[in-house]
């Protein structure tokens, strides 16, 4: 979806000049397509390289345009030669941290700020050895098993396709959404 004058690919939001000097304004994309076109201006699909990545799921783009996918799993950082490259502090190998890892661990950072709101209630049982109510234990609960079947449904992921399913949310015939999408189907805060 690029404007093209000649074989200049326009910029929305930036001024032009044609051929024989005329400049146009940088507000040129509010004109008609037709105004566009008395213009010399010619529409053209851009190529897949230039379309934009989700780079929740991929890196970017090779040079061909094909994707590159994020890797499920972590990776041992190495060098050209495949020698281990170490953290300089801990000495350690360097890890590249693949998709499961990054969204287990934003899955267990979730749990632990919808816990964190009703911690109080664990508190004042062991201060003061006053019930929990019925409805915030099995609140806690509840997010704690659900965080436990996120982390499970995304260490079962065999490739990337099964993983990004866990982000589409199910709907019904008429496409209406019937709950949360399996990496967000935690509980209603209470």
């Amino acid at each position: 979806m690029v404007w093209k004058y000649g074989d200049v690919y326009l910029k929305a939001g930036t001024s032009w000049t044609e051929t024989n000097g005329t400049m146009h304004p940088a507000q040129w994309m509010r004109w008609t397509d037709a105004e566009k076109k008395t213009k010399g201006l010619t529409w053209e699909d851009p190529s897949p390289s230039v379309e934009p990545v989700d780079t929740k799921f991929y890196w970017g783009r090779n040079s061909d345009g094909s994707l590159i996918e994020r890797k499920l799993a972590d990776e041992n950082r190495v060098d050209d030669d495949g020698n281990a490259i170490n953290d300089p502090i801990t000495g350690k190998q360097l890890v590249i941290s693949g998709l499961k890892s990054v969204w287990i661990a934003k899955t267990k950072e979730t749990a632990n700020s919808l816990l964190s709101k009703t911690d109080w209630y664990v508190t004042r049982k062991a201060e003061a050895s006053t019930a929990i109510p019925s409805d915030i234990s099995t609140y806690r609960t509840d997010v704690r098993t659900a965080s436990k079947t996120i982390e499970d449904k995304i260490n079962g992921c065999a490739d990337l396709n099964a993983f990004k399913a866990l982000f589409d949310v199910p709907k019904d015939s008429n496409d209406n959404p019937t709950g949360n999408a399996p990496i967000y189907d935690f509980p209603d805060e209470i």
